[in-house]
């Protein structure tokens, strides 16, 4: 992941044709925004163009898609979904109509910053690479789980990159060369979670290229701000383990027992509480600070059960062909 210093000249003329694709699933709410952001983009508009995929929404998504792409500045493509509900059968629909060089992923209720994809696709001046994963940032949030996630960098692409089986990108901030995924293959369509990482490994696992970080391409993403959505997202990477154990061999994540979840419960009712509270009244620490232990605890539990329960389905194997 090591950056490689590319000649100036070269880096400022490489403008590569670049096909952005967002799966969106009951987004009308998040769509004027997510535009707005996909028309403040630095790079040059006549080489970009976004495929936005529908997977089959209930809500006003498609009618909002097609009214923006008759009056939008930039290429905008509407596409629809409707033969499979995951969110990597629409990246799929949506790669097969590209036309582009570089295939940028990300999702509608992100929040791309201006340069992020100059950003983004700058690293793919180096021909060996094929993989380039830009960070994500959190979104300004009010709520105490909002702010717990901030402080503890939940969403940053730092843990991923980070693997100790490989590196890999969130779908959430994500570019691969396209010939990479003419070799190793699309998503699996019906994959409900770790698809990211399955893909990355799978075009790292035959040597068609490397993946280099790029982090100054930054996406603004929300933290959740309940804890019935804080619960299904670490069920989610819970089910996500046992799938990338199946499907690569990768460790299982040792499960929490109720007797560490105890022990640390006490520690923290003994020790933290009393020791944070002079820190509050100190000012030197938040009601973010003396909760931190019971929300970690309530995160790893919700992610135990998603591996313990998780059940990878058989037609979850199949991976998708251009």
């Amino acid at each position: 992941m090591n950056h490689q210093p590319v000649d100036a000249t070269t880096a400022t003329s490489f403008l590569p044709m670049v096909s952005v694709v967002v799966p969106i699933y009951n987004g009308e709410t998040d769509l004027p925004e997510l535009i707005n952001c996909l028309l403040s983009q630095t790079y040059p508009k006549d080489r970009v163009e976004y495929l936005l995929v529908d997977n089959n929404s209930s809500d006003r998504t498609l009618s909002i898609l097609k009214t923006s792409a008759e009056n939008c500045p930039i290429t905008i493509h509407p596409l629809s979904e409707n033969q499979i509900q995951s969110s990597y059968a629409a990246r799929n629909t949506g790669i097969r109509a590209a036309v582009g060089e570089i295939i940028v992923f990300t999702d509608a209720d992100c929040r791309p910053q201006p340069q992020w994809l100059d950003a983004l696709i700058q690293p793919f001046v180096n021909s060996e690479v094929v993989i380039v994963p830009g960070e994500i940032l959190a979104l300004p949030g009010t709520t105490l789980l909002e702010q717990h996630a901030d402080r503890q960098e939940t969403l940053s692409q730092k843990h991923t990159l980070d693997h100790s089986f490989r590196p890999y990108g969130q779908t959430a901030n994500l570019a691969i060369r396209r010939i990479a995924l003419e070799k190793a293959g699309l998503f699996r369509p019906y994959l409900t979670t770790g698809g990211d990482a399955d893909i990355c490994w799978r075009i790292l696992g035959e040597n068609i290229g490397r993946l280099e970080f790029a982090a100054n391409a930054i996406i603004g993403h929300r933290h959740r701000a309940t804890l019935k959505e804080l619960q299904s997202q670490w069920r989610r990477y819970g089910c996500s383990n046992r799938y990338l154990h199946e499907l690569h061999g990768v460790d299982l994540m040792r499960d929490m027992t109720p007797k560490e979840c105890g022990y640390r419960l006490g520690r923290w009712l003994l020790k933290e509480v009393p020791r944070d509270i002079k820190k509050a009244l100190a000012g030197q620490a938040t009601l973010v600070d003396l909760l931190n232990t019971p929300i970690g605890l309530f995160t790893a539990r919700a992610r135990t059960a998603g591996q313990r329960n998780a059940k990878l389905p058989a037609n979850a194997k199949i991976i998708d062909r251009l």
